[in-house]
């Protein structure tokens, strides 16, 4: 039987033992919707090394449409599970045979079995069930060092001196495959967003083990103490950026994790660093899966906050240049220059704007799907709808991830430089994350304020004198 591979299915765990695959290059994917340059070259890139890699064995189909290449290939297909919804039923409504993925560490029996009846879902629960079910960083039933998470140890601000100064990740050379796929990208005049550029991520298994290597050798010891941090002028900081190989299937958790233990266990690496990338890998990738599947597609739906504004087009469009507060400008030209940021400027800068704002998350997921070099449709929702924008009321989080100007002016090096000023939250020089935090309680009081975690803020809310005037600015949304 034929195997059919998707773009992110390029890892040995899907094509080892099969005899004939084809793999189909969709000119309609490609226009559905404005992505990333960057993303489809990532994609296109990715099949087309596989298919030169195993010239005879993987055949590279080019159609409008997957339904349309799928009809006219007329033989039987078995497919993998694919990463999107759609994908899954388009193939069932095709007569191809679906199986279960290989590209995580726990199956989708062994996560029903483990979520039960529950109504909430929390990470941590869920990664100490991880580390325990793979022996990750344990010494029999106990996690190694006496704690299951070392985030305390995590959260030095960012240093003084503008840059992290560890190792260059590794990066990949681009060859006569990238160059076809620039000429070809170029003469299809997609819709796409952000700037193309060298090619900045692994999309072969050789250069994902390289890629690997090189972060285990050289990064991973510095990853964990400024993983909270952000640099305007470092970019990658000690990030792995391993989440477009892991998300393209070249690599599997389960080596990737084992790797970076076999780091704590030889001294390469200390334990706090080790635990948070751990906690990446096998706690919060494998747990967005899982619910994706899980909680369905109209988790996707929920709008907890009923937040309807529409992104602006600055946003969608990756045009940054007119944004003054230096925070959401960096983050926006990171990723209209790279479609990667990371986890803290998606969380705590783009998803805190967002949220502030009323963006409405549905979009705001779909922004984060196409813009985004890593993203896929089931990557993002427990990100955006749950932890970014709490629009699920609390199944993925116990609070909104809403921070004013302070924690961004402890954590970032943005605002020595910003023309806000993130003590101020009134006036024209007020901070909009400052403003937009309390001016945020100020609309949803009645919505939080049972919530515990956040009876502190609403106690701070009342007790603001200038609240007439924090409304008055906040009705002009478009001061940042």
């Amino acid at each position: 039987m034929t195997l059919l591979l998707f773009g992110d299915q390029l890892g040995p765990q899907f094509h080892s033992g099969h005899d004939e695959i084809v793999m189909i290059e969709s000119a309609a994917a490609l226009r559905r919707k404005p992505y990333h340059r960057q993303k489809l070259h990532l994609v296109l890139s990715g099949m087309r090394h596989l298919a030169a890699e195993f010239p005879g064995r993987i055949t590279l189909v080019r159609a409008n449409g997957y339904r349309e290449a799928i009809r006219e290939l007329d033989r039987p297909l078995v497919a993998y599970q694919p990463g999107s919804a759609a994908a899954h039923r388009m193939l069932l409504d095709l007569g191809v045979e679906v199986l279960p993925t290989p590209a995580f560490a726990l199956s989708r029996e062994e996560f029903s079995a483990w979520a039960g009846t529950r109504e909430r879902f929390l990470m941590e629960d869920f990664y100490r069930y991880q580390r325990t079910r793979f022996d990750v960083l344990m010494e029999g039933e106990k996690p190694v060092g006496g704690r299951w998470n070392f985030d305390t140890d995590n959260r030095e601000p960012p240093p003084k001196r503008g840059l992290l100064g560890v190792p260059a990740p590794w990066w990949p050379e681009e060859d006569e495959i990238d160059a076809q796929v620039r000429a070809d990208l170029d003469a299809m005049d997609l819709p796409a967003v952000g700037r193309d550029g060298p090619r900045r991520f692994a999309i072969t298994r050789e250069e994902a083990l390289k890629a690997l290597g090189v972060f285990l050798r050289d990064r991973l010891p510095h990853f964990g103490p400024h993983e909270d941090a952000v640099l305007t002028k470092d970019w990658t900081m000690a990030h792995s950026l391993l989440s477009v190989p892991l998300n393209h299937g070249l690599l599997h958790p389960l080596e990737v994790v084992y790797a970076a233990e076999d780091a704590y266990r030889d001294g390469a690496a200390p334990l706090a660093s080790v635990e948070g990338f751990v906690r990446q890998v096998l706690g919060w990738r494998e747990y967005v899966w899982h619910l994706y599947w899980h909680l369905g597609p109209e988790y996707q739906r929920r709008n907890g906050f009923r937040a309807t504004a529409a992104l602006p087009s600055w946003w969608a469009e990756l045009r940054p240049a007119t944004v003054r507060a230096a925070c959401l400008r960096t983050a926006l030209e990171g990723v209209r220059d790279h479609g990667w940021v990371h986890h803290i400027q998606r969380l705590m800068v783009l998803g805190n704007h967002a949220l502030q704002r009323g963006y409405d998350p549905a979009a705001l997921n779909d922004w984060f799907v196409t813009s985004f070099v890593d993203g896929f449709p089931w990557v993002m929702p427990v990100n955006v709808i749950g932890m970014s924008q709490h629009a699920d009321g609390g199944v993925i989080a116990t609070k909104p991830y809403l921070s004013g100007g302070a924690y961004l002016n402890r954590m970032t090096d943005h605002c020595a430089t910003c023309w806000f000023d993130p003590k101020r939250r009134t006036g024209e020089r007020a901070c909009p994350f400052t403003a937009g935090y309390w001016a945020w309680l100020d609309r949803h009081e009645a919505q939080v304020s049972g919530n515990h975690r956040m009876r502190r803020a609403v106690q701070g809310l009342r007790r603001i004198s200038e609240l007439d005037e924090v409304r008055a600015r906040e009705r002009d949304r478009e001061i940042f």
